[in-house]
């Protein structure tokens, strides 16, 4: 079975090694050592002011939002993971969706269109590590006198223009998810250069706490645990290493899928990718559906990513996202992870190649 993804383990001598510690402090949450030290070698790697370790990304975003007090509803894309547009719903901000442009990210003149009177944050997603218009969305934001927050869930180990891509924003989330490209089995972080902003960030994390007997504000937990902070501590040595053998499938699937009707995104200018995904754009909806049928009999399981479009949640309200509803239905992620062999990709792309061009009928000639 190929699946879309596999998660990367380091060597398992590794981590029994941090457990060992964990067992001998007897320390296994509230900012322990291990946290701190992954929070600081994170901090170090993205040359950014201040990073703060969640127990996962949505957690993270939640946070986002009440740390730069959030009113009103927020402008956000259409076209991400389900939990941008949950966590802001669960705050009580109404969805406002802007549509996406050529790179598959949060358009900033299409918000501009469409942007409502009581409208209090923006909300983009850096998509498949993509970088958004960062800077069309930082004029908007500062125009209307708007925090700007960015879904870099997909982000860890890009760069655009020398910089990371979390390191931009009001506040930048990165998911540290299983499936991630860096992960701590389940996590995230947060990252601002607002030292306010850092301080709320600090006690809302962790109940609200001012001190042991007293309280900031409202909060919730959200701290990482010993446990998952090691497994970060054992990932992160490894990272380059990770991205450059996924460039390198990533390139297999790109030459050899060269001469189909496919489309990839287009990469921002100045982004140096981290090849954290390998999404195809088919031309109608049939076609992705006949490929999908072909893969899954042979046990290769690519993902539908992101499907539906946002817009069809049943707690935003109907507005109109012509492109990313289109992309959403013809949009697919293909398998990608560090360790996949290179035969199985070609594999992939003769199955692929084969569809596109004779149809289902032909694809026995492949067994």
């Amino acid at each position: 079975m190929i699946n879309v993804t596999k998660s990367h383990l380091p060597p398992l001598e590794d981590y029994v090694e941090m457990l060992r510690g964990i067992w001998s402090r007897g320390h296994l949450t509230n900012n322990g050592p291990l946290v701190v030290e992954l929070e600081r070698l994170l901090a170090q790697k993205l040359n950014v002011k201040h990073l703060f370790l969640v127990c996962n990304g949505m957690l993270g975003l939640h946070i986002a939002l009440r740390a730069l007090r959030v009113q009103g509803s927020v402008v956000t894309t259409p076209f991400s993971y389900v939990a941008t547009s949950a966590a802001a719903a669960w705050e009580g901000h109404r969805l406002v969706y802007g549509d996406i442009d050529e790179g598959l990210c949060l358009s900033p003149q299409h918000c501009a269109s469409i942007w409502p009177d009581d409208a209090g944050a923006i909300l983009a997603t850096h998509v498949y590590g993509n970088a958004c218009d960062i800077k069309g969305l930082q004029e908007l934001a500062s125009t209307k006198g708007v925090p700007l927050i960015f879904d870099a869930a997909h982000a860890f180990g890009a760069k655009l223009d020398g910089d990371a891509l979390a390191s931009f924003g009001d506040i930048s989330m990165l998911s540290f998810h299983a499936t991630k490209l860096f992960h701590t089995v389940e996590g995230g972080a947060l990252i601002t250069h607002d030292d306010a902003v850092a301080h709320r960030i600090s006690y809302l994390r962790n109940f609200g706490h001012a001190s042991p007997e007293s309280f900031h504000d409202v909060g919730t937990n959200a701290k990482m645990s010993e446990f998952h902070a090691a497994m970060g501590l054992c990932n992160l040595p490894m990272i380059d290493e990770l991205i450059s053998m996924r460039a390198k499938l990533c390139s297999i699937y790109q030459q050899e899928l060269a001469t189909t009707e496919l489309a990839t995104p287009v990469w921002t200018k100045g982004l140096v990718r981290n090849f954290s995904y390998y999404p195809v754009i088919f031309p109608t909806e049939a076609k992705l559906l006949e490929v999908i049928g072909i893969l899954n009999a042979e046990n290769i399981y690519p993902r539908l990513y992101f499907y539906p479009s946002l817009s069809t949640l049943p707690y935003a309200a109907s507005q109109a996202v012509p492109r990313a509803e289109s992309i959403s239905k013809r949009v697919l992620c293909l398998p990608l992870w560090a360790e996949m062999e290179a035969m199985q990709v070609s594999r992939i792309c003769a199955l692929i190649r084969r569809t596109m061009a004779k149809g289902r009928a032909q694809i026995d000639s492949l067994r």
